[in-house]
This record gives C-alpha cells, sequence and structure tokens, in this order.
C-alpha cells in the first residue's frame, strides 16, 4: 500500500496564511476628523488642530459686557424678559462640532444695538495638510474680503499694513480721478450758469424788472428746511477716524483684524457695524457688534464700539488659552 506524501513547506504557508487573515479582520474606531488617504502613520498625516470642541456661545460672554454692549438690557422692567435677553439666541448650524454661535439684539432708548458670537472649528480633510493651516486659508479669505492684508511678517511677499494702504490708496487714487472728472464737469456747469445769471441780470437792468433769485422759486425756505436732516446725515464721515480705520490687530490670538463699516445712504439711519476676526490655531472667532440710532443725524462713535468689540475679543482669546 503507498503512503501518501507529507509536505512540511505546505502546512506552513497555509498557517501563515490563515494568520494573516485573523490579524486583519479587526476594525479601528474611525474619529469625525479623521482624513482621506490616513494609513495611520504619524510620520505622513499632518498635525491635527489644536481644538477638538468648541464652547458654548451663548455662555461665554460675562453679564457686565452684555451691560456695557447692549444698554437696552438695563432699561428692561419685566425681570423675565430681561434675563431671556441675557441668555441670547443660540445661532442655528449644521454641524455643533464644526460651528456654533450666538446673537443678542436689544432696543433701548436712544438705539438699538446687536451683538453676534461665533465659533468654527476647522477641519482639513487633506492629510497633507494641517488643520492649523487650512484654518489659515479660511481666515485670510475673511481677511480679503475686509480688504485688508496680512502683515509682511506673516505673508511671505506681502506688504503688510503697507500693501493694505497701497490697495487702499490705489482705490483712493481712483475715486480722486472720479472726483476731479466730476469736478471738471460741475465746474463748467457753474460757469454755465454764472454766465446765465449774468445773462439775465443785464436783462433785468434794460427792462427795469426786478432780477429773480435762484431761491426765489421755494416756498419761504421750506424745502432748505426739509432737506437739512438729510444733508446733516450725507455729511457724516463714511470711514472712521485716523488710527480707527479697519486695520489688523496685534497680540489677540496667532492673528487678528478689526473691521469698521458705515452706512452712509441719507436716507437711512446711521448703522456701524464693527467687526473682529480673530485666529487661535484650527479655531476662527468673529465678533460683529452693530449700533443703530433712532435718529437718523446721529452717527454710532467708533472708538467707543470698537473699544468694547475688542475688549471682549480679548476675554474669549484668553479664555482659549486657559
Amino acid at each position: 500500500m503507498q503512503r501518501k506524501v507529507y509536505v512540511p513547506g505546505v502546512a506552513a504557508l497555509l498557517a501563515a496564511l490563515l494568520a494573516g487573515c485573523t490579524s486583519g479582520s479587526g476594525t479601528g474606531d474611525a474619529s469625525d476628523d479623521s482624513k482621506p488617504g490616513d494609513t495611520g502613520s504619524s510620520a505622513a498625516a499632518a498635525e491635527p488642530g489644536r481644538y477638538r470642541t468648541l464652547p458654548e456661545p451663548c455662555g461665554e460672554v460675562e453679564p457686565g459686557t452684555l451691560d456695557a454692549m447692549l444698554p437696552g438690557l438695563k432699561e428692561m422692567d419685566d425681570g423675565e424678559q430681561r434675563e431671556k435677553a441675557y441668555e441670547g439666541t443660540p445661532t442655528v448650524t449644521y454641524d455643533t462640532d464644526r460651528r456654533v454661535g450666538c446673537s443678542w439684539k436689544v432696543e433701548s432708548s436712544g438705539a438699538s444695538h446687536r451683538l453676534l458670537l461665533d465659533f468654527e472649528r476647522v477641519v482639513s480633510y487633506d492629510s497633507t495638510v494641517s488643520d492649523d493651516d487650512r484654518a489659515a486659508e479660511v481666515y485670510a479669505t475673511k481677511l480679503r474680503g475686509a480688504d485688508l492684508s496680512r502683515p509682511a511678517s506673516s505673508e511671505p511677499g506681502g506688504q503688510g499694513d503697507g500693501g493694505s494702504s497701497g490697495t487702499r490708496s490705489a482705490k483712493e487714487s481712483d475715486d480722486a480721478a472720479g472726483d476731479k472728472a466730476q469736478g471738471g464737469v460741475a465746474q463748467g456747469g457753474k460757469a454755465a450758469r454764472s454766465a446765465r445769471r449774468d445773462d439775465d441780470k443785464g436783462k433785468s437792468e434794460e427792462s427795469g424788472e426786478p432780477e429773480k433769485s435762484e431761491k426765489s422759486d421755494k416756498k419761504d425756505g421750506k424745502d432748505d428746511k426739509d432737506g437739512a436732516d438729510d444733508t446733516a446725515a450725507s455729511t457724516a464721515p463714511a470711514t472712521p477716524p485716523a488710527g480707527l480705520e479697519p486695520r489688523t490687530l496685534d497680540d489677540l490670538g496667532d492673528e487678528a483684524f478689526l473691521d469698521d463699516a458705515l452706512t452712509t445712504a441719507a436716507s437711512a439711519t446711521r448703522h456701524r457695524t464693527v467687526t473682529v476676526v480673530f485666529r487661535t490655531s484650527n479655531v476662527i472667532v468673529t465678533i460683529e457688534y452693530d449700533e443703530q440710532p433712532g435718529r437718523r443725524t446721529d452717527v454710532p462713535d467708533s472708538k467707543e464700539m470698537q473699544d468694547k468689540a475688542q475688549e471682549l475679543a480679548e476675554s474669549l482669546a484668553g479664555a482659549f488659552d486657559e
């Protein structure tokens, strides 16, 4: 009877294959922030961001700060309504792990104020780009939206504040050119009107009739009175005073900027919005502080609003560093 031949090498190969299948059958926990292409090698993947969660925004602003920024809170007689106003209104977002916000809006006897707080946690889905770098890109987009640029020290090849000034100077030059062109038309129109008045005056002297003034077309100065408020409102400065213009900020998070915008339409109430945006690692914080006076001729004070917004931003940045 023939004996079966036993081959030790075949048995060893089968054992190795079985061991390989067993070791690869396990499943690991996948993080929500995992990036496509991650192979588990820490050397290949970019660094994750410092922050994995976001704070509860409606609880981040102290009551004293709300009192200062929203004067109407103290004027509320209804205790229940005042308490609700202090709590704020959470912003509706699709993913609270990535973005949260809160807003407060209160009317006082002289103006209405609105405060908006927004936290955005940026996650890079590119394994070669860190969360911090991706957050810096998002911040840069916001910076450009405010017509500003990074300081030269943080943006290679950039002109920093000088670059911003250059951009604005170019725009101002274009505006000045337009004003000059319009001025030429205005001067021509003025000369034509002057010639017509001289001609009318000569005719009046020849005919003995009294000279007719442009103001005689108005009825008892009524038009001047009606337009007084609009004239005063239209002369409100569109840009903040020197030193308070939109700019990048130092010593606030990793990088920060401030924007200040005032509506200038003569038919609308003066409406100022001060925005402070800062980035700390992979989180971007946005503060929008808005004031709208009750009278069209009132102009919200830039310095006061900017000081309050920056004070809140510094407080929030300090909380992130703790």
